[in-house]
């Protein structure tokens, strides 16, 4: 069977829309969005087969950059060829960018306010419960065997105790996945009756559907030549314009080479944005990072938007010549561009390698691997989440090369503690839909501001 994306395998109308719909969800950084999509376009609308989507979610998490934002440009490649990608990329940004262009300049304006501090209050704890539902899915479709289980554990041991990094998680886990493969091939065939499982009509792109894009060299050549301009042209403008030592060309380039190294997620290279921004570059004062980090984390969107915090504040500060506002927004929309697009690059240029490399079984096998591993990554992410949400301070225990970070009871938050729990009675019990209970606690956020 073949699938060709140039003839749109669902209506681009409806492409459109379900893209928009996922984007106003996109809450609680990589686990929630994910959780997001998985669940429309696996479970509900039936789209994609749950193996199609996780072998394209191993891929994304193999690249630099925001893997959940590339997970939705190759699923938008796969239903409607390269427009389905460019929508599905650009609807998966334009809500968190929006939301944290509004923030930023409320934070410059008038610092914290205490309407933004109630719902932010309100949304960051249901997001909790949204997560802690996409662990539970993924694992259910993803673990069908007792030793991708223990992999899964291990892999949010090392994380989360040992602090491995994770390129070295990763790579660990396709070495053992390919042996398991190997040695035990009915680790894999459980994998598959597992994800076959799912309740519902076929998925209009079945699991063993071949993909009709066929990869070349022309067409690879084309792609990184055409994407590397579209890329850095606007920096090389803002050189030309402003000088190769303005606060646009610096943050251009800095946020363009900090594009390729987000191996791991956000949380990943966030400290070394931290640590240049604040000691080098001079854009954030000390502790500004984490106010910028905490709108980040409760806005729609990829978690490394924070950068978009930190080109507005900086470009603000130092402005030059230009108002301090327009400054501001221009290095806000340049960084943005800079750290989003090559997630397109990426995908454009190795999805059809990637979809023609599926029926190999020592790759599929290394990939489920992988797929163990994220389980337990999305873990890590979850329980980081939590204890600085529920907590306003955290404290860290050693013991030999472990190092876990703990929160402080004391300056546990009853507001978000009570929200987290409400949160998880709609979602977990009464089954309500991720919009509606997100509304929900969000108004908790403000009525806890009323009665205080």
């Amino acid at each position: 069977m073949s699938t060709d994306p140039a003839r749109d395998l669902v209506p681009f109308r409806a492409a459109v829309r379900a893209w928009f719909l996922i984007s106003l969800q996109t809450f609680g950084g990589p686990a929630g969005q994910i959780a997001v999509m998985q669940r429309m376009l696996v479970e509900e609308k039936r789209w994609i087969g749950q193996r199609r989507f996780l072998h394209a979610l191993n891929y994304c998490m193999l690249l630099p950059g925001p893997e959940a934002q590339q997970l939705a440009v190759y699923a938008g490649w796969l239903l409607n060829g390269t427009r389905g990608g460019l929508v599905a990329g650009i609807f998966f940004v334009l809500p968190g960018m929006a939301a944290l262009l509004v923030l930023s300049a409320v934070y410059i304006g008038f610092g914290s306010t205490a309407v933004v501090a109630a719902l932010l209050a309100g949304l960051a704890p249901a997001v909790l419960a949204i997560v802690a539902q996409a662990v539970i899915r993924l694992g259910r479709r993803a673990l069908g065997h007792p030793a991708l289980v223990a992999l899964a554990v291990a892999s949010f041991l090392a994380i989360y105790v040992l602090r491995v990094p994770f390129p070295v998680v990763v790579a660990s886990a396709a070495v053992i996945g390919w042996l398991l493969g190997r040695l035990t091939p009915r680790v894999l065939r459980a994998v598959g009756a597992q994800s076959d499982g799912a309740d519902g009509p076929p998925p209009v792109i079945p699991d063993d559907a071949l993909h009709s894009g066929r990869p070349s060299g022309v067409r690879a050549l084309r792609i990184v030549v055409l994407g590397m301009v579209i890329w850095l042209s606007p920096v090389a403008v803002f050189a030309a314009f402003t000088g190769r030592d303005s606060v646009f060309t610096e943050q251009g380039l800095f946020f363009s080479g900090t594009a390729l190294v987000t191996f791991g997620g956000a949380y990943a290279v966030l400290a070394y944005v931290a640590e240049r921004a604040v000691d080098d570059y001079g854009w954030l004062a000390p502790g500004e990072m984490v106010r910028g980090l905490a709108l980040a984390e409760t806005t729609p969107g990829p978690l490394i938007m924070v950068v978009q915090f930190v080109a507005f504040i900086g470009a603000y500060r130092d402005s030059g010549d230009l108002d301090p506002w327009v400054a501001a927004v221009l290095a806000a929309l340049l960084t943005t561009w800079v750290t989003f697009v090559p997630s397109f690059l990426f995908i454009f240029l190795g999805a059809p390698y990637v979809e023609k490399l599926r029926q190999n079984k020592s790759l599929s096998a290394a990939l489920t691997g992988i797929t163990a591993a994220v389980v337990g990554v999305i873990a890590n992410l979850t329980v980081y989440f939590a204890v600085n949400t529920l907590f306003t301070e955290t404290g860290e225990a050693a013991w030999g090369p472990a190092r876990v970070q703990l929160p402080e009871l004391p300056t546990v938050q009853p507001v978000q503690l009570a929200v987290a729990l409400v949160a998880a009675v709609l979602i977990f019990r009464l089954r309500w839909p991720v919009l509606r209970t997100l509304g929900v606690c969000a108004l908790l956020g403000l009525a806890s501001l009323l009665l205080a």
